[in-house]
């Protein structure tokens, strides 16, 4: 037989009867933040009950870290025990959030004075321990004004009750009183949930943005030329007309000379090889020095000033490895693997071998004047006036490398951006985004098919993963030409560009190739042809051909539609039709309504019957609705549910509508709003 022994718990409180569990949004037990952006709202649900059947309340408590008070929403029960509430962060930085539930004697004594009335019981007693209860809540009470409010009720209930007690019980059941008690009674039988959680809020860019990405030694006018920060200045008006905000550069320091890379990565160079950006350092200077042909660090702050004339923010890349020339081989070798033979360690992901670069060791003994370095690397673009990073690779450094430099970085510049490039498994991808990544790149590059992307953009926007994780669509990148753009022709280009920019309020385009539909790859390979990353290009800026007035017009219908300025609010809709996929963004209060037909054929038209959930899309389905293509300026008059829709590849693969729903002025006469 099995000998049972009391197991110790700690001291019970017996007053302590609410539990408050099951709290989200909380990630991972509350070891991460969530991510909002200023003006963004915090949803919060969580189980709050108590034995027996007593009433209880429930409250929604936040501040902004640091504050030494608590702001207060009170919940509402949803149903089966789940409570809900909300606030809105309006400040950069960390904020805290948790939940806290009571038990509530008056509000149990109204519940139960109710029921009696209802099933004409006498209610005497009732109001008698209401009065005392009252009573004992007014000699307590340390506010003025709700004493005052709460003297009146009782003096009321006392004096209806000598003449006319069922008066007086209406009285009692007052909601004015009830939420008086509620809000000055003590508090002694109060729960708060054991954990505080944190917000992590970001400036409006980290949640809406529109990026391009450009060679700026390819930005010469004459062709052959090395360009320069200046040249890149005479780009910046189009690039705003273009509707971008955000100009995001490859490295711009120096270049290594050291197994230097040729056209298309030959290992075999041309004397002219500018070589890989990605390639840094050399005894011209490492991270901190710009590369001389671009110009100078006065140059490149100009340029940062000149941008934010045309409402356009520079982001640099953020490449922690080295050239075999940097500075820092020498001054710190003991950064760095050291082979037996006494040759430095090259970056490598077999069977690639990249000798034109070399990784950090970050187990070395003196890792922490390592990431000293490596912060002040960052600390050094801020203060020449960057503000947007998009890191490299980050999936190949230490986790507790990013938490603890972007934690120190955001603790003195709240508003700066991390932007991680991680091209990698999902777990990795998404525990980079908890441990501070303010957005992420996605898979979106290679999801094509209907139920890819409807599939991916649901685990995105419909899981606890939309509330820590931002994703950033980008169409194409230096390294990666998808097989879908080096077939498809023009019409591919078009579809993929609306898919970025309308499924997710941050997307890219790797500027020039995408601008002028460039297909052309390695054989058998998603990577350009003649890549930029190993030589100078030089792109016809005025080719008839290009997209860019198409590009202006989509970021405009952006700008124009707040419901596209966000993400997490995507809803897909049924077309009998797998080449095409619906979905549409509506606001919260229903004014801007956004749907989208993108076919995802780029040979043949297309068509199918589309089936519209006008009711939570807040149309009457009696009514007739305008159908504003935004895109082609095209109106359509739809009725009901089920309308017809054709794509025609040839003629634009894709309808952006905005839907406006019929109503009634004074006047009689209809119109749509």
């Amino acid at each position: 037989m099995v000998k049972l022994t009391a197991q110790k718990t700690s001291s019970p409180e017996g007053g302590k009867r609410v539990v408050v569990e099951n709290v989200e949004p909380e990630i991972d037990c509350g070891r991460f933040p969530i991510k909002r952006a200023v003006g963004e709202k915090v949803v919060v649900y969580a189980d709050v009950f108590c034995d027996s059947h007593d009433a209880i309340s429930a409250r929604l408590l936040y501040r902004r870290d640091g504050e030494s008070g608590w702001h207060h929403v009170k919940m509402q029960n949803v149903g089966n025990d789940r409570w809900k509430g909300e606030f809105i962060v309006e400040a950069l930085g960390k904020h805290i959030y948790t939940v806290e539930g009571n038990v509530e004697p008056f509000l149990t004594l109204q519940r139960d004075l109710k029921r009696k009335l209802d099933a004409g019981h006498h209610v005497e007693a009732d109001i008698q321990a209401g009065i005392q209860l009252m009573t004992k809540t007014v000699s307590e009470c340390k506010q003025r004004e709700a004493k005052n409010k709460l003297e009146e009720h009782l003096q009321k209930i006392e004096n209806l009750n000598q003449t006319d007690p069922k008066k007086a019980a209406s009285a009692a059941l007052s909601l004015e009183l009830a939420e008086l008690m509620e809000a000055v009674s003590k508090k002694s039988l109060l729960v708060t949930y054991n954990k505080m959680l944190e917000v992590v809020v970001d400036r409006g860019r980290a949640l809406f943005s529109a990026w391009y990405e450009l060679f700026p030694r390819s930005c010469s006018i004459t062709r052959g030329e090395h360009g320069t920060f200046k040249d890149l200045e005479r780009m910046l008006p189009e690039l705003s007309k273009m509707g971008f905000d955000v100009l995001y550069l490859p490295p711009i320091h120096p270049i290594g000379e050291t197994n230097r890379r040729g056209r298309n990565n030959s290992p075999i160079r041309e004397d002219d090889s500018p070589g890989s950006p990605w390639a840094i350092g050399s005894k011209e200077g490492g991270h901190k020095s710009v590369h001389p042909k671009l110009g100078t660090l006065e140059d490149l702050e100009r340029l940062v000033g000149k941008a934010k004339n045309y409402n356009l923010e520079i982001a640099l890349d953020l490449a922690f490895q080295c050239s075999p020339d940097h500075p820092y081989i020498k001054e710190h070798p003991e950064w760095f693997r050291w082979l037996p033979d006494g040759t430095i360690h090259h970056a490598e992901n077999p069977p690639k071998k990249y000798e034109d670069v070399v990784p950090f060791n970050f187990e070395t003994e003196n890792w922490q004047a390592l990431w000293e370095e490596l912060r002040s690397i960052v600390v050094f673009w801020i203060r020449s006036g960057v503000k947007i990073f998009r890191v490299d690779n980050p999936h190949t450094k230490p986790f507790s490398l990013w938490e603890w430099l972007i934690s120190e970085v955001k603790r003195d510049y709240p508003d700066v951006i991390f932007l991680s490039e991680a091209f990698t498994r999902p777990k990795v991808m998404y525990r980079l985004a908890k441990l501070g990544f303010t957005q992420s790149y996605t898979y979106f590059t290679w999801r094509n098919s209907k139920r890819e992307l409807t599939d991916y953009l649901n685990e995105l926007t419909k899981t606890e993963i939309k509330e820590y994780f931002r994703p950033i669509f980008w169409t194409n990148t230096p390294d990666i030409l998808p097989e879908y753009l080096q077939h498809g022709g023009r019409a591919a280009f078009i579809i993929r560009l609306v898919l970025a920019a309308t499924l997710s309020s941050n997307y890219g385009i790797y500027g020039p190739p995408y601008e002028f539909c460039v297909g052309e790859s390695l054989p058998g390979r998603e990577e350009y042809l003649n890549s930029e990353k190993y030589e100078i290009r030089h792109w016809d800026s005025d080719s008839p051909d290009g997209l860019r007035p198409l590009i202006a017009r989509i970021n405009r219908i952006r700008r124009e539609n707040p419901t596209l300025q966000t993400t997490n609010n995507l809803s897909f809709y049924e077309i009998n039709n797998d080449n095409i996929l619906c979905y549409g963004k509506t606001s919260e209060d229903r004014s801007n309504t956004i749907m989208v037909a993108v076919s995802l054929d780029p040979f043949q038209s297309q068509s199918g019957l589309l089936k519209l959930p006008l009711n939570e899309l807040g149309v009457d389905p009696a009514k007739p609705y305008l159908m504003h293509d935004l895109l082609g300026d095209g109106k359509y008059i739809w009725q009901g549910e089920a309308n017809h829709v054709e794509l025609n590849p040839h003629i634009m693969p894709a309808q952006i509508f905005r839907v406006r729903r019929m109503v009634r002025r004074e006047s009689d006469f209809d119109y749509f709003m």
